[in-house]
């Protein structure tokens, strides 16, 4: 049995269409029938050749499908995949379920052929159950998008704490969301006035444009690719402040040291969730309301949809469904 798909075969090439022999079903994997799979910037950058020669690529990594074969879940089951397919599930990190950090953890579309295809095959451990209340195409680029987001919100949650969410698109409008429905007061930080009303929309109790008040945020969560002058976002933190970097910045944050030492503030970073984490967010999205704002278009038209993210043109994800 070979599986179909859409691959690129050369940095900045055009998706092809593509057939390969899957690994056989293992006693723990999953095969899914994709029915929808978002498209995060991530996989321009993997397309475009920018972070490394993974050639043939089937990018893909917000899957959402249903059951065919594999003891974890019933036949038909509708499901998901993220960007982790794998992990050693042997290390202290594992153990801990924290397999993201697992230093043999594998990528779902990175070193193996992702969701523009029509069915993967993954480790159990990496499939969720989609809850009833999200729409398999809304659902999709929570795997990724969302949980990237979600993750920092979650972990560094304080009642009524102050968050800015700088960039208002793929991952931002989601944080919006997310940060609302937690209890925080939340402002959006955008270059683009016009993007206020659907800013508000999503959960900005504030618009801010310019510089921050010093001292104005608890939590700063950057989803842009932009560099920023730190120095005034440092400032704009409380003590013990945190600033979460999410974005995948093509050049180095330059962060005052004096601005750590005084307030006692923190610079981090954060990348998707844990399984038992991506669960709880799954949860939480459907209890809240809380879903992407997508594109739908057909997996044939997987090349326009993808220079649709990499000039920043999608409102906010494009979804390819088949």
């Amino acid at each position: 049995m070979s599986f179909s798909a859409l691959a690129a075969h050369a940095p900045k090439a055009a998706l092809e269409p593509y057939s390969y022999e899957p690994e056989p079903l293992g006693e723990h994997d999953v095969e899914i029938a994709i029915s929808h799979c978002g498209i995060c910037h991530s996989d321009v950058h993997l397309v475009d050749g920018e972070w490394g020669d993974y050639f043939p690529l089937v990018p893909g990594h917000e899957i959402v499908g249903t059951v065919v074969a594999g003891k974890a879940f019933p036949a038909g089951t509708r499901v998901g995949v993220g960007w982790q397919c794998n992990s050693c599930g042997d290390c202290s990190y594992c153990a801990a379920g924290e397999e993201v950090l697992c230093s043999e953890n594998q990528a779902t579309c990175q070193g193996n052929f992702g969701g523009f295809a029509d069915r993967i095959r993954v480790d159990e451990r990496f499939v969720f159950a989609i809850p009833d209340g999200l729409g398999s195409a809304e659902a999709a680029p929570l795997l990724c998008g969302g949980i990237t987001v979600y993750s920092p919100l979650q972990r560094y949650f304080r009642k009524s704490s102050r968050v800015a969410v700088i960039g208002i698109g793929g991952l931002g409008h989601l944080a919006l969301q997310f940060a609302r429905a937690m209890g925080y007061q939340v402002t959006a930080v955008s270059r683009s006035p016009e993007k206020e009303a659907e800013a508000r929309k999503h959960g900005a109790h504030e618009f801010l444009t310019g510089d921050p008040v010093p001292g104005s945020f608890d939590l700063v969560l950057n989803t842009a690719h932009a560099v920023l002058d730190m120095s005034t976002w440092m400032a704009a933190l409380s003590p013990k402040g945190i600033f979460c970097q999410l974005g995948a910045a093509g050049e180095p944050l330059e962060v005052p040291v004096f601005s750590l030492i005084v307030g006692q503030r923190v610079v981090t970073g954060s990348a998707i969730g844990h399984p038992s984490v991506i669960r709880d967010m799954l949860a939480f999205a459907a209890e809240h309301g809380v879903q992407a704002q997508v594109e739908v278009m057909p997996m044939d038209q997987a090349n326009e949809a993808l220079d649709r993210t990499r000039r920043n043109q999608a409102r906010y994800r494009v979804v390819l469904a088949r």
